[in-house]
């Protein structure tokens, strides 16, 4: 393990400048999860109070679908697309299911 006080070894400056970039992207990724987090929140509660269930298969499968093809759009691989919808959405349906508990 390095030692925190040893001073970090040069990095070019291209590799840093890079770094940079993807940091950038990383912070605004963030933000827009916690906007999207922010909406299916209010999704959660609307169907609490409508008492939907806190899946929508249905819809999960139009967005699979959507964000495949927006994928090959953007040159990335649409398994990484569905992984990624995936894992976002049980965790909004495990929200809902926390909102939906306390509702009642």
């Amino acid at each position: 393990m390095a030692d925190q006080d040893s001073p970090a070894p040069s990095v070019p400056a291209e590799l840093a400048e890079l770094r940079h970039s993807i940091d950038n992207i990383d912070a605004a990724v963030l933000h827009l999860l916690a906007e999207r987090f922010k909406c299916t929140q209010k999704v959660g509660q609307l169907k609490a109070r409508l008492s939907l269930p806190p899946a929508d298969p249905v819809r999960e499968a139009q967005q699979i679908a959507r964000l495949r093809s927006l994928a090959v759009n953007a040159e990335l691989e649409p398994e990484f697309a569905e992984k990624f919808l995936s894992f976002l959405t049980k965790e909004v349906i495990r929200n809902h299911e926390i909102i939906r508990d306390a509702s009642q």
